[in-house]
């Protein structure tokens, strides 16, 4: 497979864009995995309202990217992305907690996701706040009941802790809540985006891994790409912050700067930002040469999050 190469992004960018048949197959992952998550939580009892809070969140739609990349790269490893359909439940189960708990008067205090009002606002704050509980809650049951060997699931359990807690989620918004108005340096940023948004991405590739039965070089590749994808990711979501339209992005824009929030935006420019985007594209496309059988989606995928418009 040959790697990225930064003198013809632009043009790979584009071509990616057009790939209908590659952007269908992200569409076939999302449909497989809302079809799923459709199953969880659909009960009545005596606190109903907290399963409908639940679901709320888990099914107001979102782009299923992380949940695609943990099937694709159990795909990547033994042809059958279905080994991880509920290991991708719990990644989506997982961020739909944590944008709850994102959203919140006392986190970042938004209003609005993914084009509808948020959590707390539909249902009131406890009940936003229990049903992210209750949702990080249900991703590791989730996880803990799949039909993998044991020592898999296992370590899929430990993957997930860690990225959901100090040392990934937490810890990230930990660092983002704490100094808000601060001066930081790029230095800075990039260990809160790590822990806040790659932790994350990297769990959801490695998840795949390891339920496809994977090898330790995978699980360490997987890592590495996730990374760098989720690095872009969030610089992307950066420049969209700053210059998309609130209907097209699905919430508030400007939010990060309302909220005294220093982003790559301000602190580096545009351009430094384009730069830095494609260079972790770069390095997520190059961990994946001659470590896995069949990476072109996840080589497509990379390219198209670099370029994405929403």
């Amino acid at each position: 497979m040959a790697t990225y190469d930064a003198d013809s992004a632009a043009g790979e960018l584009e071509r990616c864009k057009a790939d209908a048949t590659t952007a269908g197959e992200l569409e076939r992952c999302k449909a497989v995995v809302e079809d799923r998550l459709s199953s969880f939580f659909a009960r009545n009892s005596s606190y109903s309202v907290l399963y409908d809070a639940m679901r709320y969140s888990l099914l107001g739609g979102g782009k299923r990217i992380r949940a695609a990349i943990c099937l694709k790269f159990c795909e990547a490893v033994c042809g059958d992305m279905y080994r991880a359909l509920d290991a991708a439940c719990a990644i989506e189960m997982l961020h739909a907690y944590s944008l709850i708990h994102d959203d919140l008067p006392c986190m970042d205090d938004d209003d609005m996701r993914r084009g509808l009002p948020s959590n707390h606002v539909a249902f009131g704050e406890f009940t936003a706040v229990l049903a992210g509980d209750a949702l990080q809650a249900a991703a590791f049951g989730a996880l803990a009941s799949m039909e993998l060997p044991a020592g898999a699931v296992l370590e899929m359990v430990r993957i997930l802790a860690n990225a959901a807690g100090p040392d990934g989620i937490c810890g990230g918004q930990y660092l983002d809540m704490a100094d808000v108005g601060g001066i930081r340096s790029k230095t800075e940023l990039e260990e809160i985006y790590k822990l806040k948004t790659s932790a994350l991405f990297v769990a959801s590739a490695q998840l795949g891994v390891l339920a496809g039965g994977g090898t330790s070089e995978q699980v360490a590749a997987a890592g590495v790409y996730a990374s760098a994808v989720g690095m872009a990711f969030q610089i992307r979501d950066d420049l969209l912050d700053y210059y998309a339209d609130s209907v097209i992005i699905g919430k508030p824009g400007g939010s990060d700067e309302k909220n005294g929030k220093l982003t790559f935006v301000p602190l580096m420019g545009d351009d430094a930002c384009e730069d830095f985007i494609r260079s972790e594209t770069e390095r997520a496309v190059g961990a994946l040469d001659g470590v896995f059988h069949d990476a072109a989606f996840l080589e497509w995928l990379a390219y198209y999050l670099a370029n994405r418009e929403v």
